[in-house]
């Protein structure tokens, strides 16, 4: 239980509780005008002040940020774990606790300590999905009106996902709240789905991810060529003058096409100097003599008298031609001997050569050769993504429906099994509800395709009091079934708002409904209201004003607040 509220601040009001119900009562001063509401007098800052000293985030909105706020202190004396402990904390540094004025934790190490205290969280498995929390349980006892916890009993938050309410709600009646965690990883699953689905269909994921079919050959083709690849690499043998060879390579095939082309050329010259050397022959002297008689019919006595001149000079020219033509036969012959020379002895080279070039490779060779297997690589991994991704997208669907037919079969199998609990909490709403209305409203639980829904049936469910008045029931439920199991809080606190629109026949009934099972379990039960609404009504054996705190707020006057100062 909560045994004090206090603060740094020298205008706050400090407040003492006691076991059993305790209303902090709000009343509007004689004189004071309809617009003085009481809404600013601070009861539900203590709702507030308690959600912040149990380790809640003080955020940038937080009323502890505030600059009339943020360097005050507030504190709770409250019973932990068996023992009596002072918690304090302040909006800045807003992550310290200090706990009995000695301990240093951060919010998280608080918000651990009050697991393990309260609800023996320590002792949950780590889990794939969700896990029930310190924050996501307290909060079922602590309702904040900022959260939106007063619209429907199940939700103590009105963005609280399924998944969320379901673990911490199975968790608190002692079912299997791991079967709402593995439901969450299904919804999570489907949730990804959709999106993949949605993408897919608007062409451009569509185009990245493929069809399975497609993907499965061009990821088999990608493989196989990788497979080959990678040898390749594994065998390269670098030389480090591979290039150097490689230049001479080409150097001397450059040279050998040179010898070839002058060989083509001088044995072409070779041919002709043979053909000219057989045709290099002189004259027979009937020749001469047929010649020199035409010609001395045209010059008498010159032609004869030069003729023994004129044959001798002939043969030598013959003489000289043929030794020219013998002597450049002889050059040209030997040129293309020599040539052919070097051309074996260049060939050998370039085949030694060629042999070494052939069974080592260059360092940008195999640079170039690791690069393409690093490519190919890449390839086969982002085809084997795309394969995957699309076999789950086309696949995962009934996967899922499979699953959530499985989580269903092992929800109806745990409430068959836990009859006795889940009939225990339908009984205790039923009971309460029955002490407050003639027409007692229930509460079911369906283990349907989506897991747990709980429902609350109860005539005139519409109106918001009686909605109300079913946040109440559920409430007090949770109070008893935690008490029978030895967890929780100790403490459930109520804010006004819970109280709108409800018929005072009923308000007044339900005090004392809290009061009687406030004081039969041992816990306590803390209401802030507003007092017009409190005193609507009386009900025989139960006086309100008995549990009323010394401490009484108001709004009509600058320090009737909690703060004791408006701001």
């Amino acid at each position: 239980m909560i045994h004090r509220i206090s603060s740094s601040l020298a205008s706050f009001k400090t407040l003492d509780f006691k076991p059993g119900l305790n209303v902090l009562i709000a009343q509007k001063e004689a004189g004071a005008t309809d617009k003085q509401t009481r809404n600013r007098a601070g009861k539900t800052s203590l709702i507030e002040i308690i959600d912040f000293l149990t380790g809640a985030d003080a955020g940038k909105d937080s009323l502890f940020r505030l600059d009339a706020l943020i360097n005050e202190t507030f504190g709770m004396v409250f019973d932990l774990g068996g023992e009596n402990v002072l918690v304090e904390r302040s909006g800045q540094p807003r992550s310290k606790i200090h706990l009995d004025g000695k301990n240093d934790l951060s919010s998280t190490e608080w918000n651990q300590l009050l697991g393990e205290k309260m609800f023996g969280l320590h002792k949950i498995q780590e889990t794939q999905g969700r896990a029930p929390t310190f924050r996501s349980l307290f909060a079922y006892f602590v309702r904040r009106q900022r959260s939106g916890a007063f619209t429907t009993p199940e939700k103590q938050a009105t963005e609280q996902q399924d998944g969320d309410y379901q673990v911490a709600l199975l968790f608190l009646l002692g079912l299997d709240w791991k079967i709402a965690s593995d439901w969450q990883i299904v919804r999570d699953r489907k949730k990804i789905l959709v999106g993949l689905k949605k993408a897919a269909s608007a062409g451009t994921l569509g185009k990245i991810i493929g069809k399975a079919a497609d993907l499965r050959t061009e990821l088999a083709v990608a493989e196989a060529k990788l497979q080959t690849l990678r040898p390749q690499v594994a065998s390269f043998r670098v030389l480090p003058q591979y290039r150097e060879l490689e230049a001479e390579a080409d150097q001397i095939t450059r040279k050998l096409n040179e010898l070839a082309n002058a060989n083509v050329i001088d044995s072409a010259t070779i041919r002709d100097l043979e053909r000219a050397m057989q045709s290099e022959t002189p004259p027979t002297f009937s020749d001469l003599e047929s010649i020199y008689a035409e010609a001395g019919v045209v010059l008498p006595g010159l032609a004869i008298r030069r003729y023994g001149e004129v044959q001798s000079f002939h043969k030598s020219v013959i003489q000289n031609r043929r030794d020219y033509l013998a002597g450049e036969l002889e050059a040209a012959t030997h040129r293309v001997g020599a040539r052919e020379q070097e051309k074996q002895r260049l060939d050998e080279r370039r085949a030694d050569i060629m042999g070494v070039l052939q069974n080592h490779g260059a360092l940008d060779q195999f640079s170039r050769l690791q690069g393409e297997a690093a490519r190919m690589a890449a390839e086969v991994e982002s085809l084997r993504q795309r394969f995957a991704a699309a076999e789950q997208l086309e696949g995962t669907k009934n996967e899922l429906e499979i699953e959530r037919n499985r989580l269903t079969l092992r929800l109806r199998r745990d409430f068959t099994e836990q009859k006795d609990r889940l009939s225990e909490a339908i009984l205790a709403f039923e009971e309460t509800s029955k002490r407050l209305y003639e027409s007692a409203g229930s509460m079911t639980v369906d283990p349907t395709e989506n897991g747990p829904v709980f429902k609350f049936p109860m005539q005139g469910s519409r109106s918001k009091g009686i909605k109300n008045m079913q946040i109440f029931c559920f409430d007090m439920m949770l109070m008893r079934l935690c008490a029978k199991r030895g967890i929780g809080l100790g403490f459930l606190v109520h804010d006004s708002h819970l109280f709108d629109g409800v018929d005072g026949r009923q308000l007044i009934s339900a005090m004392k409904v809290g009061a009687e099972t406030a004081e039969a379990l041992g816990f306590q039960y803390i209401v802030t209201m507003n007092e017009d609404d409190a005193f609507k009504e009386k009900i025989e054996g139960f006086d309100l004003k008995e549990h009323m705190l010394p401490v009484v707020l108001t709004d009509a006057k600058e320090d009737g607040g909690l703060f004791g100062f408006r701001f």
